[in-house]
């Protein structure tokens, strides 16, 4: 007998860890889930003091290969998603399908953690469990789904159902991609013009104005002062571009400091509501998925959450779910939460009516959906006047201040004339 660390979640969501007694990590992953407790990390006591002794320079290395890993691509784990479904819809065992898709997974952390997976399965470890080891492969939401399945005998209803959900959130993903790409590119090209004109351009017609020996007007004056400035301080523009953005990027690492970004992302003119409204659709997807899978309303709301990449609306679910912890139903918290419409609260009291809250809240993700689709489509009509009026404005500056001396020579040239 050994003794293993474990770290999990229990049926509410929450964080646990303990200590437990027994064989081999099977064993011990069979404890927990007897006891409601999703598994999401065993280790041997011993093996992990090892590691954390005298091998410094090694637990560095590891540290570090950890912190360059990325997530798994999206459009990789839906095919594992959609080969899984097709495996065991066929009727071929885990073990086996682990192995062969592992053999030809065309995307090299794919295929390392699935290699795994298979090693973990023959040593009679369920496929959740050992799909929880892997974070950065397969998100909590896959691994609940798969939990539930497995305990119920559904795990081919829940491939199906995460193919269709992840094929809808890359989906989504895509089009606000292509919605953002003008107005990004728009932006970044404005920044290089005006560098480049204060840098190289007007130097050069600064030169040329103070051999007129005229006052210069204002707009003109505002012109080489600005010029001068980039000029002079390109270093300390440049040095101060680093800092503010050094400051930005460790101030948004505090929780609080993330939520209210997030928060004045979602009020942002012409992008702040196609923003609100497709987490909204992934929150009401991925619920419903959540709930048809089996899991428990708490710990749903719970993993939804993570789903979630606004830490704004992050934090009212997690404020919802402690709501329901508290006794309160899923409408009144809801409501509470400020963030959804009243036709998607009308769905959600007759959905608890009911009894079928996870088919109505299909139908509030596609609503917003719907919602989403029509703003893309005219975010592009909406953000081009504002885009046209910047570059209109810049150009009639630049215009005056160059063009505006010249007409005051010729004019007092005309004059002596």
């Amino acid at each position: 007998m050994a003794t293993f660390r474990y770290q999990g979640r229990n049926q509410s969501g929450q964080s646990v860890t303990g200590q437990i007694t027994a064989s081999n990590e099977s064993a011990v992953a069979d404890q927990l889930i007897r006891s409601g407790i999703v598994p999401l990390r065993i280790m041997p006591v011993a093996a992990k003091s090892t590691r954390s002794g005298s091998h410094g320079g090694a637990g560095f290395s590891l540290s570090l290969r950890e912190l360059l890993r990325r997530p798994l691509p999206l459009s990789d784990l839906i095919m594992f998603i959609r080969q899984m479904y097709s495996l065991t819809k066929a009727g071929i065992s885990m073990l086996r399908a682990i192995e062969g898709l592992a053999e030809n997974a065309t995307n090299k952390q794919l295929g390392i953690a699935l290699k795994d997976i298979a090693e973990q399965l023959e040593r009679g470890r369920g496929l959740s469990t050992a799909m929880a080891e892997h974070p950065l492969v397969f998100p909590r939401v896959v691994v609940a789904v798969v939990h539930v399945g497995e305990n119920t005998g559904r795990l081919e209803q829940s491939f199906a159902q995460l193919a269709q959900y992840l094929e809808g959130e890359l989906d989504t993903r895509k089009r606000i991609k292509e919605a953002t790409r003008y107005p990004i590119f728009v932006s970044i090209f404005l920044v290089v013009a005006v560098i480049v004109l204060n840098i190289f351009v007007i130097p050069q017609f600064a030169t040329m104005f103070s051999g007129f020996g005229v006052e210069l007007p204002l707009v003109t004056r505002a012109l080489l002062a600005s010029s001068s400035f980039f000029v002079n301080y390109t270093v300390y523009l440049l040095a101060a571009t680093i800092v503010i953005i050094t400051l930005i990027v460790r101030w948004l690492k505090k929780p609080a400091a993330r939520e209210r970004w997030d928060g004045w992302k979602l009020r942002l003119p012409a992008v702040g509501d196609v923003v609100e409204r497709s987490l909204l659709a992934r929150f009401c997807r991925s619920f419903a998925v959540m709930l048809n899978s089996g899991v428990p309303l708490t710990q749903a709301l719970g993993l939804v959450a993570e789903t979630l990449d606004n830490r704004y609306m992050s934090v009212r679910v997690v404020e919802m779910r402690k709501g329901i912890e508290r006794g309160e139903t899923l409408l009144r918290v809801s409501r509470n939460s400020t963030l959804f419409t009243p036709l998607v609260l009308q769905m959600v009291s007759v959905g608890e009516e009911t009894g079928s809250l996870d088919d109505l809240l299909v139908e509030a993700a596609e609503y917003y959906e719907r919602e989403v689709d029509y703003d893309l489509k005219n975010m592009t009509a909406r953000i081009e006047p504002i885009m046209i009026t910047i570059v209109a404005v810049m150009v009639l500056f630049l215009a005056l201040g160059i063009f505006l001396p010249m007409w005051e020579m010729m004019s007092a040239y005309s004059g002596g004339m």
